[in-house]
């Protein structure tokens, strides 16, 4: 358990407000350090076959203006990459997605440590934002840097191996101490103190199983 709540504790969370487009985007950034070199980090973000061992299958054109699809979650369209530093894509699910984007931004912090950021802004539907708040997608990004923090380190876990551990007593841990800290940068964004605690108890009931 104290592996879990260091590997928590390791990210730096934020909850913002962006306007866009198609009006008010709620964003959700998660910063943090891994020990390994820009060059070895941008692939494994960027390589499907290694997306692949820490994260989903993923196919699709991987270029400027092509489309990717990961396995059972979201697709889109290849917007922005610099290699090694910025990677950006929309980030659509389902038949009327509407505004979804997520960024990567990597900056080396000497030779064997980068500093790893992902921003994810989209427009949520109302009453999606008002029962789940930020957590809804930053619990889930938890876990996938959770999953990229071990591939960088040579180990992981296999697909099969990652959806047993989630609903395992260190999974849901994991899972209900992430919802938290989701809920606590809700507050330090300025949501009303009955907001986060509603919204933190539906995070964490998704997330563990607890969901009437």
């Amino acid at each position: 358990m104290s592996e879990i709540v260091d590997e928590l504790n390791r990210l730096h969370r934020q909850v913002g407000v962006r306007q866009v487009e198609s009006g008010e985007a709620r964003t959700v950034l998660l910063r943090r350090t891994y020990d390994a070199e820009i060059a070895d980090v941008w692939d494994a973000v960027t390589s499907p076959e290694r997306i692949g061992r820490w994260f989903l299958p993923v196919s699709g054109e991987f270029k400027v203006g092509g489309r990717y699809q990961l396995e059972g979650q979201a697709g889109g369209e290849i917007l922005t990459c610099d290699e090694p530093t910025r990677l950006r894509v929309s980030w659509l699910m389902g038949p009327d997605p509407g505004f979804s984007e997520v960024e990567l931004r990597l900056t080396p912090e000497g030779d064997e440590r980068t500093v790893f950021e992902l921003e994810h802004v989209a427009v949520f539907p109302p009453e999606f934002w008002d029962r789940f708040g930020p957590g809804a997608v930053g619990v889930g990004w938890d876990g996938a840097l959770l999953g990229l923090r071990m591939h960088l380190a040579g180990g992981g876990m296999s697909r099969q191996e990652a959806e047993a551990w989630q609903i395992s007593e260190e999974g849901k841990a994991f899972n209900t101490r992430s919802g938290e800290l989701w809920g606590e940068a809700y507050a330090a964004a300025g949501a009303d103190e009955g907001v986060v605690a509603a919204t933190t108890a539906a995070t964490v009931a998704f997330y563990t199983g607890a969901e009437s």
